[in-house]
Parts: C-alpha cells; structure tokens; sequence
C-alpha cells in the first residue's frame, strides 16, 4: 500500500489525505499502548471501522473510527455518521496541528446525534444573502461551533479530550 502512494504523486492532495489519516490511526495505536489497552488494525477494506480494542484474551470490546486533521478546526464527517450508533463504537477525532496532537474520544450516539442537530440547525439558517441553504451530504464536528447549537456549547469535546477511559469499561 505504501509503495502505491509514493509512486502515485499526482494526486497530492489525495496521497496527503491519505497519509494524515495513516498518521492518525498510527497515533491512536501509540496512545492506546501506553493507556495499556490491546489494540489492532482489522483487515484492510472492513467498512466503517479503523481500529479494534481487543480485552487480555483478544475479544474485540470496541471498534474505532478515527478521523484526522492538521489544525483545521474541526473534521469531516458524512450524512451516514447520523446513523452509525453502537454501543461498541467510538470515533477518535485526532489534530495532529496542535503539539501535542490532541486526542477526543466519543461515543458513536454523540457522534451521531451532534452531525444530525449540528447538520439540521445549519440548514435552518438562511445564507447571508438570505436564500436557504442547499441540502448536502457533508457534515463536520467541531470543538468550537460558529452558530449556536442546542445540547452542544461552546467547548462541548473538551470533556472528551483524552478520555481513553470510555474505552476499558464498554
């Protein structure tokens, strides 16, 4: 897979995507190690999932979804996070902009929840020109949100940061 990218550089923006995701879900690993949590990647092309939390006799207890940026504020996410809702996921948002990167770790219901009310709140409101917004697929997670959300305030992932504890008691 490496070799594929770095052969492959006609499509930076792509291979750089590409590689901050692998950075990220290399970080999470690094994390997790040193938490004392069993870790592993699932085979390549498992949908949906980035990362498994094994227990001492290697049963998966949690899957991970981890999403990456390099300080932009906020990630990217998609209609289909509204859906995704298990007791057993989480998503670990990493920004590996800011030293050190920094880590939240969220259950998939609040995951889901924020990018539905978030999504459904920003389309409510009118463009500054005041025509309404266009439906679209794309969503986003963010710390700090522009707009007032009902349930998610200013700050609202800080209790999440480093939160590696939700993991060892699903």
């Amino acid at each position: 897979m490496g070799q594929e990218i770095i052969s492959d550089m006609t499509n930076l923006k792509k291979s750089s995507s590409v590689l901050t995701g692998a950075a990220g879900e290399h970080y999470v690993l690094y994390k997790l190690f040193k938490e004392g949590i069993l870790a592993g990647q699932p085979p390549n092309g498992v949908a949906d999932v980035d990362l498994l939390v094994l227990d001492e006799d290697a049963n998966i207890v949690t899957n991970l979804q981890v999403k990456t940026t390099r300080g932009t504020p906020g990630w990217m996410m998609k209609e289909k996070h509204e859906k995704l809702v298990s007791d057993r996921l989480f998503y670990v948002f990493v920004d590996l902009g800011s030293e050190p990167p920094e880590c939240f770790i969220i259950p998939s219901e609040i995951v889901a929840k924020h990018c539905a009310v978030t999504h459904k709140t920003w389309l409510a409101k009118p463009k500054k020109d005041g025509k309404p917004r266009k439906d679209t697929s794309m969503r986003r997670i963010e710390p700090n949100l522009p707009f007032e959300v009902p349930g998610f305030p200013p700050g609202w992932m800080d209790q999440y940061k480093d939160a590696w504890s939700l993991l060892r008691y699903v």
